[in-house]
């Protein structure tokens, strides 16, 4: 009986539903409220983007190692810099306006993809410096015992960048920065010698040789917006050298047209990185520029790459010929790192001179 009585009240209900909705009055009145849902939808989504399109503030390397050595009671000695800057860089990553983003899948994060490609290139050279860090400005010399915490730091900071659940990114990066606080805490205790940052010319020079590299390759892809034609030279200066797989004398290289605000912002990231871990440097690293009389020359890197974060007052990344009478933003970015990575390399080739 009960069954019966329910099935009634549904047909009851439906039938209700279907007057109303044959009622002209009663379907302008639900069209307008659905419109009305929809119009705040999309402007609640609007502002959100807006909100998580923002990129984050430059800080000084410097104040902010002061701040947090303060914060926790703890000595800024040599290395504190650097490695107070690679953590707040992390932190930053996770911190930000709407949070990392990069692993993201539910709306309306999952259509923003400027921000997921400024934070690889940020991520890229936090795994640089971690594991340059951990391979060579952390040890004496190639016997000598890898640090404890920076052997967790680095595989951490590899993790996938884009695992959104079992496990999400954020959670593996975050115990990168556990590590990397904990060799911070003994680093500072003049007491504990068994954390130690060597700032001598050699282990600055590798890890330049590194973030040179990364500086190339983004310059190359940068160029290659507008398709170029160019000359293979993966063998040239060695006529013993020989390759894998044999290529063609001349290799057309361009960058797909739905990838090139992606390049674009992956290589703001990574300047805006550099920015700050190369100020770090210049601090703990001070007396190896004075004597090689160096500084002018990384200041002038850091100068080069400031560029990069200039406003793009364009809403979107133009894609015009070299010469056209549109821009290309791609070709002005790369013509920046270009001149960042032809000074990184003759620092490094000057920090390698005795």
């Amino acid at each position: 009986m009960a069954f019966k009585q329910l099935t009634q009240r549904i047909q009851n209900i439906g039938w209700r539903v279907q007057d109303n909705l044959s009622d002209p009055t009663t379907r302008s009145q639900i069209i307008k409220k659905a419109r009305f849902i929809i119009i705040g939808i999309v402007l609640i989504f609007t502002i959100l983007i807006l909100w998580m399109n923002r990129i984050p503030d430059q800080f000084n390397p410097v104040e902010n190692a002061i701040q947090m050595a303060a914060s926790k009671q703890q000595n800024v000695v040599t290395g504190y810099t650097s490695t107070a800057t690679v953590i707040t860089l992390a932190n930053t990553l996770l911190n930000k306006p709407g949070g990392y983003l990069s692993n993201d899948v539910t709306p309306p994060s999952i259509w923003i993809d400027n921000v997921p490609n400024w934070e690889f290139g940020v991520l890229v050279q936090i795994r640089d410096f971690s594991r340059a860090l951990r391979n060579d400005i952390s040890r004496s010399q190639s016997q000598s015992l890898e640090d404890e915490d920076l052997a967790i730091a680095e595989p951490q900071f590899n993790f996938n960048s884009n695992s959104w659940l079992f496990p999400p990114s954020e959670h593996e990066y975050k115990k990168g920065i556990s590590a990397l606080e904990s060799y911070l805490a003994r680093l500072s205790n003049e007491e504990q010698a068994n954390a130690q940052f060597y700032a001598r010319a050699d282990n600055l020079a590798d890890w330049l040789a590194i973030a040179q590299k990364r500086l190339g390759s983004l310059s190359q892809r940068l160029t290659a917006s507008v398709g170029q034609i160019r000359i293979n030279t993966d063998l040239a200066g060695d006529s013993a050298a020989q390759q894998s797989t044999s290529s063609s004398a001349e290799i057309v290289a361009k960058t797909p047209w739905l990838q090139i605000d992606d390049v674009f912002y992956e290589a703001r990231g990574t300047s805006w990185a550099l920015i700050h871990l190369l100020k770090a440097m210049e601090h703990d690293f001070s007396t190896i520029l004075r004597k090689k009389n160096a500084l002018v020359s990384l200041r002038q890197i850091i100068r080069e790459l400031e560029s990069t974060q200039d406003t793009v007052w364009s809403p979107m990344i133009l894609n015009g010929s070299g010469f056209g009478i549109r821009a290309n933003h791609s070709l002005v970015m790369a013509s920046y790192i270009s001149r960042a990575n032809a000074a990184m390399i003759d620092l490094q080739a000057l920090l390698n001179r005795g």
